[in-house]
């Protein structure tokens, strides 16, 4: 639920009904505003009818929450969340580019990926280097090796880093390489490891499931900021439907959804949403202007001989022209790269 408080409310009459909504079993989370104070109340307890609040001193109003997500929808933040990584903001007024290869497979690969995405632009430098992959005989990465390879060309040419962790033993060993930590679609519903992810304070990037609904997807990411990390990223990369003429289906539409229903940032992945190097520009410019506030794309300097996901990754001189043509779009939707 949402206590609203009166304008009037004293710091002694906010703190006794946060002391009544924690004795009631609810997390309580507060947001103060230049005329009132509004306090978030999360939890799934049987006693909580709105008469207990309503008449405390300084109560305003009390509004029954009907959305399962409560920190990540509107009512308790109606403005937008900005998310920084390695201080590069995500959700604002820009359409932030990561970018590089699917794996991390050499050093000379990663420092001339690196370099090719930061010329074009690009913001955040992606890479893999833990593969959840489908067949146990494919490449399964480089592991922690590939974390530092990543961290290294990030460094030298000014770049964020992404990079998937696969759970929660691998927590601790990447936070000294990676800014942002992707939740690869196959653990999107890994409670346990959601939970973990909650208990830290770096960005999340969490990728929609396979078959997954919105309200699923956006319940996922209240796992993690129930858990007390409220920086989370949403990335739509395409769902499993029927159709076989692209790897996956890229649900644009998911994208105004989200940012009617949540406050995070959502970004998207045309790389793995589509499979095909000749569809991904055409999909990265209709998520950006149906009002993404980023793109993941892969990059790679020698994509036929890549170890992984080839066929999706552009060329260096694609992706510049790509960027050409973002810097066209966005400003038609009120961003700009």
């Amino acid at each position: 639920m949402l206590i609203v408080m009166s304008p009037t409310a004293t710091e002694s009459e906010v703190d006794a009904v946060i002391a009544r909504l924690v004795e009631k079993g609810f997390d309580v989370h507060r947001s103060t505003g230049a005329e009132r104070t509004v306090l978030g109340a999360v939890g799934h307890i049987q006693n909580s009818d709105p008469r207990f609040f309503e008449d405390l001193p300084g109560v305003s109003e009390v509004v029954r929450i009907s959305e399962p997500y409560k920190l990540a929808g509107r009512t308790f933040q109606p403005r937008d969340s900005v998310i920084s990584v390695r201080g590069v903001p995500v959700g604002g007024d820009e359409v932030v580019v990561m970018a590089g290869p699917c794996t991390i497979e050499t050093r000379d690969q990663m420092f001339e990926s690196a370099k090719a995405v930061a010329k074009a632009g690009a913001r955040i430098l992606r890479g893999g280097a833990f593969k959840p992959r489908t067949s146990p005989y494919s490449y399964q990465g480089m592991g922690i090796d590939g974390w530092k390879l990543l961290r290294e060309a990030g460094d030298a040419f000014g770049l964020a880093t992404v990079s998937e962790v696969m759970d929660a033993s691998q927590i601790e060993d990447a936070l000294p390489y990676v800014d942002l930590l992707q939740v690869g679609a196959r653990n999107m519903q890994n409670f346990t490891f959601l939970k973990e992810l909650g208990k830290i304070r770096r960005p999340v990037l969490l990728k929609r499931g396979l078959s997954a609904t919105i309200e699923e997807w956006l319940l996922s990411a209240e796992y993690v900021m129930a858990g007390g990390n409220r920086d989370v990223i949403l990335c739509e990369r395409g769902i499993r439907t029927f159709e076989r003429y692209t790897r996956n289906t890229l649900d644009i539409s998911a994208i105004p959804v989200v940012e009617k229903l949540s406050h995070l940032p959502v970004v998207a992945d045309p790389s793995h949403g589509t499979g095909h190097r000749e569809q991904v520009a055409p999909m990265a410019l209709a998520a950006a202007a149906a009002g993404a506030d980023g793109l993941l794309i892969e990059v790679h300097p020698d994509p036929d001989h890549a170890l992984c996901d080839g066929p999706q990754s552009l060329l260096p001189a694609q992706f510049e022209r790509l960027m050409d043509a973002l810097r066209i779009v966005a400003p038609a939707v009120g961003k700009r790269i």
